[in-house]
C-alpha cells in the first residue's frame, strides 16, 4: 500500500451511501450481494448506486462479477487491511508492542488488527 492509494481509497468511502454499502458488503462475506438487492435494501435508485459502485471498484474496495444479467459485488476486505497495516505500520515508532495497551482502547477485533511482534524473552 502506498500513500497515492490509500488517498484513493479513503476519497471513494468519503460518503455515506459508500459507507452503507461497504459495509452491506462486508456483512455478506463472500457470497457478495447483487446490485438490484443493495439497491432495494438502501433505498436507491439503480443508477445512483451503479454510480456509486463504479467508483468503489475503481478504488479497488469492491470487486464485481458478471452473473448472467446481474452483477454481484463484494467488498475486497484485503483491501481495507492493507489500508490499516498502512496506517499503523510505524505505531509507536515502529515499535507497535509499546501502543499493545491501547488495543484495549478500540473496539476493533484483534483478529484484524496487524500482529505484535513477540516480546523477546530476556535470559
Amino acid at each position: 500500500m502506498n500513500k497515492e492509494n490509500a488517498v484513493t481509497i479513503f476519497e471513494s468511502l468519503a460518503s455515506g451511501i459508500r459507507l452503507d454499502i461497504y459495509r452491506l458488503l462486508v456483512k455478506a462475506g463472500l457470497e457478495g450481494r447483487v446490485a438490484g438487492d443493495l439497491a432495494q435494501e438502501l433505498n436507491l435508485a439503480p443508477n445512483k448506486l451503479s454510480f456509486h459502485l463504479k467508483a468503489m471498484t475503481h478504488a479497488g474496495l469492491t470487486t464485481v462479477e458478471q452473473e448472467g444479467r446481474y452483477q454481484r459485488y463484494r467488498a475486497n476486505i484485503p483491501v481495507v487491511l492493507d489500508v490499516i497495516a498502512y496506517l499503523t505500520e510505524e505505531c509507536c515508532g515502529g515499535h507497535p508492542e509499546d501502543c499493545a495497551s491501547l488495543r484495549s482502547a478500540s473496539t476493533c477485533s484483534a483478529a484484524v488488527l496487524p500482529p505484535l511482534p513477540a516480546l523477546q524473552d530476556p535470559q
